[in-house]
């Protein structure tokens, strides 16, 4: 799969490797300017857990595929996980569809909403508040 061609129009991908791709949404808007630079919906592709420790060899080859949304550094939707590569490219995909479509709850992430940014990202994906 392509996942470049394969995604939304208002995705963008940020960087792909053997073990790991990033995706990140609107990067023309979540510029670091009119809002702080962690603030870039991004979605994350790992092999294993991101959260591995440093010094740690590569992934295992049995270690699944990760899927994770970030909105900032503490505010993540719930992790997806995978089989293989291509059933994890294919799930980044949906994900970002449904985002960009105004299917995921992101408020409901918060616990201290940014409403500047909260309000930017109702409109880009035709969410009402």
């Amino acid at each position: 799969m392509d996942l470049a061609d394969a995604l939304p129009t208002d995705w963008s991908l940020w960087n792909e490797e053997a073990g790991r791709v990033v995706m990140v949404y609107r990067p023309d808007v979540f510029d670091s300017e009119a809002f702080p630079p962690p603030c870039l919906p991004t979605l994350y592709l790992t092999k294993g857990s991101r959260g591995r420790r440093p010094g740690r060899p590569q992934p295992d080859p049995d270690d699944p595929w990760y899927l994770t949304l970030s909105l900032e550094p503490d505010v993540t939707a719930d992790r997806r996980e995978f089989d293989g590569r291509e059933a994890a490219m294919g799930g980044a995909v949906e994900l970002a569809d449904a985002f960009a479509d105004g299917e995921v709850d992101y408020r409901s992430l918060y616990q201290v909403p940014r409403e500047a940014y909260l309000a930017k990202l109702d409109e880009l994906t035709g969410r009402e508040a």
